[in-house]
């Protein structure tokens, strides 16, 4: 996997540890797996920060942080990937999302009206929460899932391949 790149663009983990906001989480941000590039703690930084990203929640900073720590991926990985879902990108995502948990619930998904005002969104919350909540869930498990198997199978291609290349070179 290219290193080189994702430390390029990597914090320093000295500065993450003494900022001012992230001060409460203490000991918790020596563990050398927040910071380490290696497969694991990457692939489960991408799990994490994907799962994270599809909850419809303020604050997924904070949860794709926390579960970074519970489950010892890459931190700021995982914090990064959160910005998938951005105000450009939220409402299709959300949108994509509902219709899934509309289809899970097996429920006719609503059609969005051609003025989107507060009062229909007032209006309809009470019936749209619960598809959107278990699609927003699902979705993020399963892309989630989907990230973490892709980024193992991938780091393992890459290696096996610099392997190669190792070998060729000095069989030459």
């Amino acid at each position: 996997m290219p290193r080189r790149l994702f430390k390029r663009y990597m914090p320093d983990p000295t500065s993450i540890r003494e900022h001012k906001s992230l001060r409460f989480l203490g000991k918790l941000l020596h563990d050398p797996n927040l910071w380490h590039l290696n497969r694991h703690s990457v692939a489960r930084a991408m799990a994490v920060g994907i799962f994270a990203a599809f909850l419809p929640i303020p604050a997924q900073m904070l949860v794709a942080a926390a579960l970074a720590i519970t489950v010892r991926g890459n931190m700021p990985i995982a914090v990064s990937l959160v910005w998938l879902t951005n105000p450009v990108t939220m409402p299709p995502v959300f949108y994509c999302t509902y219709k899934v948990g509309a289809w899970l619930m097996d429920i006719p998904a609503r059609t969005l009206p051609d003025s989107l005002t507060w009062e229909w969104i007032s209006g309809e919350l009470s019936t749209l929460w619960q598809p959107f909540l278990l699609g927003s869930v699902v979705v993020g498990l399963a892309l989630g899932a989907l990230a973490y198997c892709l980024v193992m199978m991938y780091w393992r291609w890459w290696v096996a391949r610099q392997w190669a290349r190792r070998k060729k070179s000095r069989q030459s």
